[in-house]
């Protein structure tokens, strides 16, 4: 099957970075835009609003939270307004009855707020098509029939520990067999409402959550890839996430999660040394406030593994590890280009789905 176009969207708490490859151009030279994400451009508006005064309403699908979120907590505190249909609301929580407690107005989808000259509008959505052709028509561009996006969800969690939940999934495909290609999803499973709700935005989307796009990513980087048969550790410092994992060929046989925000060098140089060693528990992670840790058993510390390769925007954090005597550290970056890692690694994960999907079909033939 031959694949000539994709857009890749790969949806950061800060910025939305997007990559329009096309198989006839050189890496190099195909379309790369970085952009600020949805949750940032509404929290500007949320944050002008608050100055003014204006009572706002939400009105959308389910969005990354983040930014805008706190926009809008400090917005309530002030003592103004937000409304918001049930859709929108659970970008703030999963739970409505959790939502209504935090002060907001829920109202029914097909209902707007009191008329009121000065209510701020707010669409929530993680991606708008209708932008994106807007910015590439002036240049002869139009967007391709196949779209991928990632997004970071945590999966619908109506009570109880959202990070606890979010591990839960990350253990049960490490224990499922851990096979990279499983990440990478047509019709994402039911728990996973923030990239159902793209797929409203964006019909037909090829989904993936945003560390394992950066794992595909980090493996369109020869110098890393080289190491995938022996084993190497991957590493992906994002703005809100930090992800590790133990992989051989295309099996994650380990792994960890933490905040970021929480990490520095001496933490996440230990917690290498012990998910390497086996030993890094979900117990100590979970405790230092991060998601969790997970070793199969069949994974074997004796060989292999001595590679680190580090991407992600916040890669500077592990930067004394190039100087780390027990491991090599490589900042990973594609292409030339650590910032569209995401990108790279989501039009490889496509490239895949789209051709197993084909040889799929022709052997029913």
């Amino acid at each position: 099957m031959t694949i000539e176009r994709i857009l890749a969207i790969d949806v950061g708490a800060g910025t939305q970075d997007v990559l329009l490859w096309d198989s006839e151009q050189e890496m190099e030279n195909n379309v790369k835009l970085i952009l600020p994400s949805w949750t940032t451009v509404l929290s500007r508006r949320v944050r002008r609003a608050t100055r003014e005064g204006l009572p706002i309403f939400l009105e959308g699908n389910l969005m990354g939270g983040g930014p805008v979120v706190s926009a809008m907590k400090r917005h309530l505190q002030a003592g103004y307004p937000v409304y918001t249909t049930p859709r929108s609301a659970l970008t703030i929580r999963d739970n409505l009855d959790e939502v209504r407690a935090r002060g907001y107005t829920i109202l029914p989808e097909d209902e707007r707020p009191p008329d009121d000259e000065r209510l701020l509008t707010l669409r929530t959505r993680d991606v708008d098509l209708d932008v994106l052709e807007a910015v590439l028509a002036p240049f002869g561009l139009s967007l391709p029939g196949v779209v991928a996006v990632a997004v970071q969800d945590h999966g619908e969690c109506l009570k109880g520990s959202n990070r606890r939940f979010r591990f839960q999934l990350w253990q049960a495909f490490v224990e499922d067999g851990g096979r990279l290609c499983d990440l990478v999803y047509r019709e994402p499973p039911a728990c996973y409402t923030r990239m159902r709700a793209v797929q409203r935005d964006a019909p037909g989307a090829i989904l993936m959550d945003t560390g394992p796009a950066a794992l595909w990513g980090i493996l369109e980087d020869r110098r890393a890839a080289a190491h995938q048969d022996e084993g190497f550790i991957l590493v992906n410092i994002g703005n809100q996430h930090t992800l590790g994992v133990l992989l051989r060929g295309e099996r994650i046989l380990g792994l960890f999660e933490h905040h970021t925000v929480l990490m520095d060098w001496p933490k996440l140089s230990a917690m290498i040394r012990e998910l390497r060693a086996g030993t890094l528990t979900n117990e100590d992670v979970y405790k230092d406030h991060g998601h969790g840790a997970y070793v199969h058993p069949d994974y074997a510390p004796s060989a292999g593994f001595e590679l680190v390769a580090v991407t992600g925007p916040q890669r500077h954090i592990a930067a004394p590890g190039r100087e780390c005597a027990d491991a090599e550290y490589m900042f990973a970056a594609p292409y030339g280009d650590m910032m569209l890692t995401g990108c790279f690694g989501l039009v490889a994960a496509a490239r895949r789905l789209l051709i197993d999907d084909g040889d799929a079909a022709t052997s029913a033939r």
